[in-house]
C-alpha cells in the first residue's frame, strides 16, 4: 500500500478482538519507533510493552475511573505499551533551556506515529491515551520517580476493518505559500 493510503487507514480502534497479537508484529512496530528522528538523535523514548493479561488489566485500570471513563475500552485491548520519556543528558537540558521548547514530547509523538503507521500495515488497531493515572502506573511497572510516562498505547486487532470518514479541515484552510 502507498504511504497515504496507509495514514488514511490508520485510525483510532477502541474495540478489539480477543486475540493476542504475536510479538514479532510488536516488534515491527517498535522496530519502526526505533527509527524515527529526534532532535539531536536524542532518541529520548522507553516503550514498555505489557501483554500479561493481569497486568494488562491492573494497567489498564489506570486509564480510566467512574468519573472519567471514556478509556474503559482499554481494558479489551491485548496490548498496552507504555511509553517513558527519557530526556537525561546535558544536551537535552541545554535544549530545552535555549529554545524553551521541549523537544522530547515532539520526538515520541513521531515515534508513536510510527508505531500507529506500522501496527495499522500488519492489520493492527491502536489508539493513543494521554488520560491515564500516572502515579498509578508508575508504581505498577517501578519506574523511576525522575522518569515520566508520556503515552500508553493500545494495541490490537480491530473488532471492525470499516475505515471511518475523516473529519478533518481542507487543506486550503491549513495551507498558505510564502505567507500565512
Amino acid at each position: 500500500m502507498n504511504f497515504l493510503e496507509l495514514v488514511r487507514r490508520r485510525q483510532s480502534v477502541r474495540s478489539y478482538l480477543e486475540k493476542s497479537v504475536e510479538r514479532e508484529k510488536i516488534d515491527k512496530c517498535l522496530e519502526a519507533a526505533r527509527l524515527a528522528p529526534s532532535a539531536l538523535n536524542a532518541q529520548p523514548w522507553r516503550f514498555i510493552v505489557i501483554d500479561d493479561p493481569i497486568l494488562k488489566n491492573k494497567i489498564a485500570e489506570k486509564t480510566f475511573s467512574k468519573i472519567i471513563s471514556f478509556n474503559r475500552f482499554s481494558l479489551q485491548a491485548p496490548v498496552l505499551i507504555v511509553i517513558i520519556s527519557n530526556y537525561s543528558g546535558i544536551l537535552n537540558k541545554i535544549k530545552k533551556t535555549i529554545k524553551n521548547r521541549q523537544f522530547y514530547s515532539i520526538d515520541i509523538g513521531i515515534a508513536v506515529e510510527n508505531i500507529c503507521l506500522q501496527a495499522t500495515e500488519e492489520g493492527l488497531g491502536t489508539c493513543i491515551l494521554g488520560w491515564f493515572d500516572q502515579r498509578g502506573i508508575k508504581d505498577l511497572l517501578d519506574i523511576p520517580e525522575e522518569k515520566k510516562v508520556e503515552l500508553v498505547l493500545t494495541m490490537g486487532y480491530p473488532v471492525s476493518t470499516k475505515i471511518r470518514l475523516k473529519k478533518r479541515k481542507n487543506l486550503d484552510e491549513i495551507r498558505s505559500y510564502n505567507k500565512l
